[in-house]
């Protein structure tokens, strides 16, 4: 960074830290504490539409990764679009295995990243629940900032949030995740695999 940028008041863009997903098994423990929210073993790896074969043979290196990984038959991981055009790669593990589902979650964005398609990787989510079943939750890794916040839909359904929820989520995870203070990048992520 020159002192043409600084005096321009540019700032270089915060480089991806995939490595902060690995907090999310230690702030699930805090949240699970705080607000009784438990994960779901859904998560899922949101990213602009991208078609071709390149994208395909980045996408079936991840399933062979993840098949390998996981020792299943069957892929931990499917590919669904959602109303708005993004394209979601989803992950869906035991709910007492959030290490494993965080892995996926990094392993995928990894992969992604590698075959060049980091500049169409928007975010990650883990699904957490309420001890009822009712209420849910995402925390939500943007990863163009490297920070998380969370979103949290309106038990009622529709397209409402629960702002007081989120903000006592964000306050309670402050020493556990990086958490994006800017309110404005909190963006809802309707129709998301697992919320």
């Amino acid at each position: 960074m020159g002192l043409l940028d600084i005096l321009l008041g540019r700032s270089r863009p915060v480089t991806p830290d995939l490595d902060q997903l690995f907090a999310l098994p230690s702030a699930a423990i805090t949240l699970q504490a705080a607000a009784g929210f438990t994960p779901t073993g859904t998560g899922a790896v949101c990213f602009a539409t991208v078609e071709g074969a390149a994208f395909a043979e980045a996408h079936q290196e991840v399933q062979a990764l993840l098949d390998a990984d996981s020792g299943r038959g069957n892929s931990p991981v499917e590919v669904s679009r959602d109303e708005y055009g993004y394209s979601w790669l989803v992950s869906r593990r035991a709910p007492d295995d959030l290490p494993a589902l965080v892995g996926d979650l990094h392993a995928v964005n990894t992969a992604l990243e590698g075959s060049g398609f980091g500049p169409q990787l928007l975010c990650s989510v883990a699904g957490f629940q309420d001890s009822e079943h009712r209420r849910r939750l995402g925390l939500v890794y943007l990863y163009k900032r490297g920070t998380f916040y969370p979103f949290a839909p309106s038990a009622g359904g529709g397209q409402q949030r629960d702002n007081a929820l989120e903000l006592r989520i964000k306050a309670a995870l402050a020493d556990d995740l990086r958490v994006e203070q800017d309110l404005t990048r909190w963006f809802p992520l309707w129709g998301a695999p697992g919320l």
